[in-house]
């Protein structure tokens, strides 16, 4: 999951509730909480706060009215006054319904959030078409709506909305009033000028779409993905608890079905053997003692090693055997060299979620993009613990070295023509090495990233991922 990173799917279904598949709603590819798989499907959480909508279009209503009622006596130029307060008051209309809806439902569907800001961006433009067109230094406003669409809309509706844009002030440029300057003024603005104007709002508009979207959507897919992760850890958390409790109640229970062992031994050897409940009394024995040895399971957690914490200690080796299971391949060999351990054996590491997240992440991508090899060294002493994840793989491209562990940085589509890859994937975004770093840290480690010297493996130089925790090993 580290450079294969979360994926996506390419094309996203479209959404119960009327969204594409890729606004705030979407996440990065793997599992939601309820534990179904993502691509760029949603989930239902992600709506458009109506209030928000209700507040923006207020603002730009009042602003609307305040102009059109003083720009005459401050600037002296005539305007339909009448139509203009008009359009104003369609919108006033609309705001009041749009709140009496609200009190039903506080969000909208997206493509209701799309239809409300269309309208905005339509009626922006009757009102520039009323008043100059591209005269009016307001012009610049009808790229208002596109700016909030694009922070919170889908990728389909957001192209939507910035091509109505682009057709609106192509529109006011072609068919808008002109301004009755005052003849005192002497203002006539050459039609270059006009064209000029209109180029430069339709390119702003296709490039703050384009921007806004871009940054907006990145921040979503962030967040998203660390809250799948917090799932994920808390999941693991309540297993643990639930293996406690188990355990606590195993040994509630050893008491009371000790003495109905007791009691059916005691009825067994009363009762002569050609009793009518004598076959009774011989099941009412095995299954106590089946149930003894269910229990007994259930409770096995040997205090003597030192495992009664929710988290049992296990040394490095076996820390690493166990998380990169999950991630074995036939073709490559995992290695486990231990050094410097204090009295013959190594510092014990709890097998926390963090840890068996973050190791898992590094571990999946040194097998994934490992040749035949993947070696994992072990250094323990008393100052530190020192592991460093080494493959045989092609190694990091050097340009990205030093922005590893940074999201959004991936090099999987540089290397999909050398190491092959396992299915279900899509295009990256660079964060699952993100994730294991963060997990990392929390435990008390530092990750750093390098390559192997030159022609060291088949492949290249091969990739390193050291983790060093300073001081005593992490404690669950």
């Amino acid at each position: 999951m580290a450079r294969q990173a979360w994926t996506r799917a390419a094309d996203a279904e479209p959404s119960p509730w009327g969204g594409d598949g890729d606004g705030p709603g979407a996440r990065p590819g793997g599992t939601r909480p309820d534990g179904a798989r993502l691509g760029g499907e949603r989930w239902a959480g992600a709506r458009v706060n109506l209030r928000t909508l209700n507040t923006i279009r207020w603002i730009a209503i009042a602003g609307q009215a305040i102009t059109l009622l003083t720009v005459e006596d401050l600037v002296g130029i005539d305007i339909p006054l009448l139509p203009a307060l008009a359009v104003t008051a369609v919108s006033l209309l609309i705001n009041l319904y749009a709140i009496s809806r609200r009190r039903r439902s506080p969000f909208l569907t997206e493509r209701g959030a799309a239809i409300f800001l269309a309208y905005d961006t339509v009626q922006l433009t009757v009102l520039l078409m009323l008043t100059g067109g591209l005269e009016n230094p307001f012009a610049v406003l009808v790229l208002a709506p596109l700016m909030v669409g694009a922070s919170m809309l889908g990728r389909r509706l957001v192209t939507g909305l910035t091509a109505l844009t682009a057709a609106c002030l192509t529109l006011v440029w072609m068919l808008a009033m002109p301004l009755s300057w005052p003849a005192s003024y002497g203002v006539t603005l050459p039609p270059y000028y006009l064209d000029g104007i209109w180029a430069a709002l339709t390119l702003s508009a296709i490039f703050i779409a384009t921007y806004v979207y871009k940054v907006a959507q990145s921040g979503r897919d962030l967040s998203q993905a660390l809250i799948a992760s917090q799932v994920s850890l808390a999941r693991a958390q309540k297993a643990s608890a639930l293996g406690a409790l188990a355990a606590a109640a195993a040994h509630e229970l050893g008491s009371p079905l000790g003495t109905i062992a007791v009691v059916a031994k005691e009825l067994a050897r009363d009762l002569p053997p050609d009793s009518p409940w004598a076959e009774d009394i011989q099941l009412l024995q095995s299954q106590s003692a089946r149930c003894r040895d269910i229990l007994a399971d259930l409770a096995r957690r040997p205090d003597a090693e030192g495992e009664m914490e929710p988290y049992a200690p296990l040394g490095p080796v076996q820390v690493v055997e166990a998380v990169a299971a999950p991630h074995r391949r036939a073709e490559v060999a995992l290695e486990v060299a231990v050094t410097g351990a204090e009295e013959g054996a190594p510092s014990p590491l709890p097998l926390t979620p963090e840890l068996q997240h973050g190791l898992g992440n590094i571990l999946q991508n040194a097998m994934q993009f490992a040749h035949s090899r993947v070696d994992v060294s072990l250094h323990c002493d008393s100052a530190a613990l020192m592991m460093t994840v080494a493959d045989d793989g092609p190694g990091f491209p050097v340009s990205l070295l030093e922005r590893l562990g940074e999201p959004y940085v991936s090099d999987r589509d540089e290397r999909l023509e050398q190491v092959p890859v396992r299915a279900g994937g899509g295009g990256t975004m660079g964060l699952g090495l993100f994730i294991a770093q963060i997990l990392l840290e929390r435990t008390g480690a530092t990750v750093t990233y390098a390559n192997g010297p030159p022609g060291s493996t088949p492949l290249g130089t091969g990739a390193r991922v050291m983790v060093r925790w300073s001081g005593p090993p992490p404690s669950p």
